[in-house]
């Protein structure tokens, strides 16, 4: 059990901008996280390992991309016990993303919105990063996630994939890529069949040349908006399967506003994301569950605040379980409470 019990420190954090509060965690985090202190903050790790995509995760319960977009903190979120960690979204190059102010707290209804835009360092500060993290060395499981530069025209945008997936190859357990932001400009075009298509063919064969320079085959996930209709679930359904995607992450932030209506910074443009976003994103879980069988790896993401979201999760069909917003509102307790509600599931 952490040292520092997240109830005293949420009302301070809480207090000031969600942007500033994000940034001074990540720092402190950062500055603990191979020292002793880190003790202030580690969680014993479940023990559920299950065996997804060709890899043994510790447990069922992942960090989902987006909280650390630079991957400075691998080391203290894998101290809280999370069996597998994804960091990014990374893009070739350094971007401020979005115009501040750009993430909004909805308390009421357990949701943040955020635009931020895939603000980050760049690949090779993000990199550097990532190789002094020990988390895989200690047993868990490390996912990198990959984007395009706002800059990029979209018909480039595999430039910049094809850039990322080589320049992670090498440090990822699996690399996942990102079309589903709703915060770069055209992004989730590439979700539609032609593009789609045309992204993996041209990922696929570049991976193919990775794993033969590297000796290892690295999983490719990809991952999805949750504003789909049945037919574009079941035509994405059929377009990994038809270029060995290893599997999908559903889903991304929402651009709905269910659940949200007549809040305080409801109307707030970007993705929204927590609790209102749980159904929404069940439903593509089982639409994909359904297109795809039982054997197809789905990691399930959006709205998981509890122990019981999280089986919510699993029975829709998702093999494991990332959390973002949840972990910001309820902190790390939800990673120990997720992981025993899906231990033996």
């Amino acid at each position: 059990m952490s040292l520092i019990p997240f109830p005293l420190a949420r009302p301070f954090l809480f207090g000031l901008d969600p942007e500033h509060a994000h940034d001074l965690t990540l720092a402190v985090l950062a500055a603990i996280q191979r020292t002793p202190l880190v003790a202030l903050i580690e969680q014993a790790r479940v023990r559920d390992p299950v065996t997804i995509a060709g890899l043994t995760f510790p447990n069922r319960i992942g960090l989902a991309a987006g909280l650390d977009k630079n991957g400075r903190c691998i080391d203290a979120f894998g101290a809280m016990g999370f069996g597998f960690v994804e960091v990014g979204t990374v893009t070739p190059l350094a971007q401020p993303g979005n115009p501040k102010p750009r993430i909004f707290r909805l308390p009421q209804a357990g949701a943040l919105i955020n635009r931020l835009g895939f603000n980050n360092d760049g690949l090779a500060a993000f990199v550097a990063n990532v190789r002094q993290a020990r988390f895989r060395a200690r047993g868990g499981i490390l996912g990198l996630n990959i984007g395009k530069n706002a800059a990029t025209p979209i018909e480039r945008a595999a430039d910049d994939y094809l850039l990322g997936l080589a320049g992670v190859y090498a440090h990822a357990d699996y690399v996942t890529v990102n079309i589903s932001s709703p915060n770069t400009k055209n992004l989730r075009t590439l979700q539609s069949d032609d593009a789609l298509d045309a992204l993996l063919a041209a990922l696929g064969a570049r991976r193919a040349e990775l794993a033969e320079q590297h000796g290892r085959r690295v999983p490719m996930f990809l991952k999805i908006a949750p504003d789909l209709d049945a037919a574009q679930v079941e035509a994405i359904a059929a377009i990994v399967s038809r270029h060995r995607v290893d599997g999908l992450i559903a889903t991304n932030t929402t651009l709905a506003r269910d659940g949200v209506a007549g809040l305080a910074h409801a109307e707030e443009s970007g993705g929204l994301s927590g609790a209102p976003l749980a159904a929404r994103s069940n439903v593509v879980i089982a639409g994909l569950r359904a297109a795809l069988g039982r054997g197809f790896p789905i990691i399930g993401v959006g709205g998981v605040m509890s122990g019981a979201d999280a089986r919510a999760k699993r029975e829709a069909g998702a093999d494991l379980v990332q959390i973002y917003t949840g972990f910001i509102y309820k902190g790390p307790a939800l990673v120990t409470e997720s992981a025993r509600a899906l231990a033996g599931a």
